[in-house]
């Protein structure tokens, strides 16, 4: 059974992640109609490079296991936040969707906080 556990923690690692990674490669590439966006929704688009940094390097942090429960932590936050100002529930069955799907990321961002990073990482490496 440890065998699972070593390639599930970097497997679920990368695929929890990847959502971040290519969002915040997106906003990046797309900067000026992300920004709009955020403001029509009532969010200063000055945040949206802080937004990226914490999609980007957060993720990538993760995905690595590199200060692994510390990213967790903050991609969790970045989940709930997001998903009470985007995809507040409004009677609209596809933002509720996005909504538990944002509850969900976090939830699995916490299990990552409370278990850490498991083996192959960064944070988990051998010293010698």
């Amino acid at each position: 059974m440890q065998w699972v556990q070593s390639l599930a923690a970097p497997a679920g690692r990368v695929l929890i992640s990847l959502i971040f990674v290519m969002s915040g490669f997106n906003k990046l590439v797309n900067f000026a109609g992300t920004q709009a966006y955020m403001e029509s929704a009532g969010v200063p688009g000055m945040l949206l490079p802080a937004v990226i940094a914490v999609e980007l390097l957060g993720g990538l942090a993760v995905v690595f296991g590199w200060k692994t429960r510390i990213a967790a932590f903050l991609l969790a936050g970045f989940s709930l936040l997001s998903a009470i100002l985007f995809h507040a529930p409004s009677g609209d069955q596809m933002q509720m969707v996005m909504f538990m799907k944002n509850l969900g990321l976090a939830g699995g961002f916490l299990m990552i906080v409370a278990l850490g990073a498991g083996p192959w990482s960064v944070d988990n490496r051998k010293e010698g």
